[in-house]
């Protein structure tokens, strides 16, 4: 077997005792797969059992969550929700908030099967589906990633353009994007913990300049409170609909459900104690909860902004106001009575016309680290993802450097032959595309996460798999409307004809793995040849025998 050597890149090659992985009868002990990030393991304090809960456990598990909650507030979501203030004041924030939730539960599936199995997502993956289906849902989940990280690079290029007032030009902040990110990634060879806590300082970032942008502003708590837990949208049409999905497709990302399952890993647990992955379930999912309750405020922070200062005014307003304040950009806004229309680029511009220099020069901060922590977390997700389905070990520059390039090139190639206008507006297509993949991520963590097989005692019960369902359909028509709502909108046959042939190949592959996932939640009639097996995936020594 193959395994990589002072870092060259090498494909491991099945020996026959791999390749019989899942045989009840597959004989010995497994090795673990090398992954990356994961040099050095946290310890758990060993502190008395009896106690219900330890602020040293917790501290020693808080990471992983924190790092997962990045994606929840990447450039993609601050312009989301930024878009959301604009148009729709505060009668979006129930949304949001539900939004948040969801993607909670859905999280607290992938740091299970993580914490349970030992594997990531993507090596489940690996060991469970057929060759086709799992290169074709390879595929699609690297669509996502790359789309996600345009975005991410797209959001450092604008917050960088910016705080430069225009001296730095898109490409050139593309290319720093680039080099910073390569510095950063290695940061974890100085220790696990000094990367989290660089991470953590980013968000921490995030949350006090958007905070200033919020206190600056001041808007009305009552509306905001109002918006937040009164489920509806007095007056709303078809722009605030088209909002709400965006802002469910914004929040819920396919390579998070994927880096999360991974990110776990890089604990110090003993799957073969019950006791242990019990607690380890617990102390993840309150550290999970608390870190989106972080990245939902820090959400909330921003569309309250732009619904205070900003529903419902014209360009006409807008772009009188900045030419009384002398701003270089009230060309932006043509003079007339249409609805202000805002992305991320404008949006700091109208912060600064209204609010002064400093409002534009702090939101382009808070944007910078958005789209550099997101851009950090994006790279990992697309490392443990081939890493996991095509069973690679390459070196990591070499990672990072194929991952990168895949993201950059095409967005490089739109920041040298167009303005920012079209870089922003690259993100309607982006989040299409995340939103298509959306599938190929929540159905594959229902089926795995259901198979007791795999879970043991920890496998989803009756309403885990009831309720699991029912969120994983509701949010995936959901996103499928938006999509279907942004071809509509394209007003071209010929785009039309290729939907429709694409739509028939899209869904036909989603259906097999609603029928896989069907047979794992207890539906055995469907596997009408027996074809389907789900015998448990041992990585370690033996597969565990939980102690009581």
């Amino acid at each position: 077997m193959k395994t990589e050597r002072d870092g060259d890149a090498v494909l491991e090659e099945d020996s026959p005792q791999e390749h019989d992985l899942y045989s009840p009868a597959s004989p010995g002990p497994q090795p673990e797969p090398i992954s990356t990030y994961f040099e050095e393991k946290v310890p758990i304090p060993e502190e008395d059992v009896t106690k219900l809960f330890s602020f040293r456990k917790l501290w020693a598990f808080t990471g992983p969550g924190f790092l997962m909650s990045i994606a929840y507030l990447d450039p993609g979501n601050i312009e989301s929700d930024l878009q959301s203030g604009a148009k729709a004041g505060f009668k979006l924030l129930w949304v949001l908030l539900g939004a948040t939730i969801i993607g909670l539960l859905l999280q607290r599936l992938a740091a299970r099967l993580g914490v349970v199995t030992g594997m990531h997502l993507a090596e489940v993956c690996n060991r469970h589906y057929p060759t086709v289906p799992r290169i074709i849902l390879w595929l699609m989940v690297e669509l996502a990633i790359i789309g996600s990280d345009m975005q991410e690079v797209i959001g450092c290029a604008i917050a960088l353009n910016l705080l430069s007032v225009g001296r730095i030009p898109l490409w050139a902040g593309v290319l720093i994007t680039i080099i910073d990110t390569f510095v950063f990634l290695f940061l974890d060879k100085y220790g696990l913990r000094k990367l989290e806590a660089f991470f953590g300082f980013l968000i921490t970032i995030m949350a006090l300049s958007f905070g200033f942008e919020y206190v600056r502003v001041a808007p009305n708590q009552g509306e905001v409170l109002k918006g937040m837990f009164v489920p509806y949208c007095s007056g709303c049409g078809p722009t605030q609909l088209e909002q709400a999905v965006g802002i469910v497709g914004a929040v819920i990302m396919p390579h998070n459900i994927y880096l999360h399952s991974a990110l776990v890993k890089s604990r110090d647990i003993n799957r073969a104690n019950k006791k242990e992955v019990k607690e380890a379930n617990k102390y993840y999912f309150i550290e999970s909860s608390i870190a989106l309750f972080v990245s939902f405020l820090i959400n909330v922070f921003v569309v309250a902004v732009f619904a205070e200062a900003f529903y419902g005014r014209t360009n006409m307003e807008v772009s009188q106001q900045c030419n009384e304040t002398g701003s270089p950009h009230s060309d932006l806004f043509p003079a007339d009575n249409n609805t202000l229309e805002v992305d991320i680029y404008k949006g700091g511009v109208v912060l600064g016309c209204f609010f002064g220099p400093a409002a534009l020069y702090i939101w382009a901060i808070g944007i910078l680290a958005a789209g550099q922590s997101s851009t950090m977390t994006g790279t990992y997700s697309g490392q443990f993802v081939m890493e996991g389905f095509l069973n690679l070990r390459w070196s990591r520059f070499a990672r990072v450097l194929l991952t990168r390039s895949i993201a950059i090139f095409p967005t490089l190639l739109v920041a040298v032959f167009e303005d920012v206008q079209h870089l922003t507006g690259m993100n309607d297509f982006l989040n299409v595309l995340q939103s298509m993949q959306l599938p190929f991520a929540l159905i594959p963590i229902l089926t795995f996460t259901s198979l007791t097989s795999l879970m043991n005692d920890f496998a989803n019960g009756l309403v885990w798999k009831i309720g699991g369902g029912l969120v994983i359909m509701m949010v995936c028509a959901i996103n499928m409307y938006f999509v279907v709502v942004y071809v509509t909108d394209l007003n071209n046959t010929i785009l039309y004809v290729f939907s429709a042939l694409l739509s028939i190949a899209y869904l036909s592959f989603v259906l097999y793995l609603v029928w896989r996932c069907l047979i794992a939640l207890g539906f055995s009639r469907l596997d009408f040849r027996g074809s389907v097996q789900f015998p448990p995936a041992v990585l370690v020594d033996e597969q565990p025998e939980f102690d009581s």
